[in-house]
């Protein structure tokens, strides 16, 4: 009798232990496919998120002039020059950066709506914001030294263009009844600034997860002297000036 035991026990045990590694192997294989779908949803999730551009590339073709900057090189460097009568294409005035700043004051009492600012001014130009603190305390305004007041980015090279394209012939005609903007915004050394209403006008915005209609001012900084002649080239890069 003990000799039949010793003999189901001594069979028993094979099974036993390919069970355990076939539960093993199941263990793993499980472990291995959770891993892969978590890696595939990381891609997905990477390849949905907008993709912020490099140090002196486009937002969209790292490879490729922007089409104002382009633009700029073989039209309005001959036209400024013919019409200032200048010698050198050095002195033909050009962009130097261009600056969004987007005030939020409901942000003084509640700091978590700079977030929303932040993604849409990230989203419009396709650069990661700062946040911009109040210089000193004003206590008209309940605002004290250090708080979070805004957002603001500031653009260079190939993004300032792309930026710039975008605004003068997407955003700003999308404005209800458009008629130009704004001639007398100038600081008389180069420089003007345009104030925009509605974030909603550019194409980036998704109004569906608008949380509020907010505007912001952008500036554009010229290597211009004067009034003149950053008007001048601001009009030959295609800025819808009022008339």
């Amino acid at each position: 009798m003990v000799a039949k035991d010793d003999q189901e026990n001594k069979a028993g045990a094979p099974d036993e232990a390919a069970a355990k590694a076939a539960k093993a192997e199941a263990k793993k294989a499980a472990a291995e496919a959770g891993k892969a779908k978590a890696k595939k949803a990381k891609e997905e999730a990477a390849a949905g998120a907008m993709r912020i551009a490099g140090p002196g590339e486009t937002k969209t073709s790292p490879s490729k002039l922007p089409r104002l900057k382009t633009l700029y090189q073989t039209k309005v460097v001959p036209a400024l020059m013919k019409e200032f009568q200048y010698k050198n294409p050095m002195q033909v005035p050009r962009l130097k950066k261009v600056t969004v700043n987007c005030a939020v004051k409901e942000a003084v009492a509640n700091p978590k709506v700079l977030d929303g600012a932040f993604d849409e001014i990230m989203a419009i130009t396709g650069q990661k914001p700062v946040t911009t603190r109040a210089r000193k305390a004003i206590a008209a305004f309940k605002v004290r030294q250090g708080n979070a007041v805004g957002v603001m980015v500031t653009l260079r090279r190939a993004r300032m263009y792309e930026f710039l394209d975008r605004l003068m012939n997407v955003a700003l005609p999308r404005v209800r009844d458009f008629k130009g903007v704004n001639t007398k915004s100038f600081d008389g050394r180069g420089n003007y600034s345009l104030g925009v209403r509605e974030q909603i006008i550019f194409p980036e915005i998704n109004y569906d997860k608008v949380d509020k209609v907010r505007g912001f001012t952008v500036t554009i900084e010229t290597t211009a002297t004067t009034n003149e002649h950053a008007r001048a080239l601001l009009t030959e890069l295609g800025m819808p000036f009022r008339k």
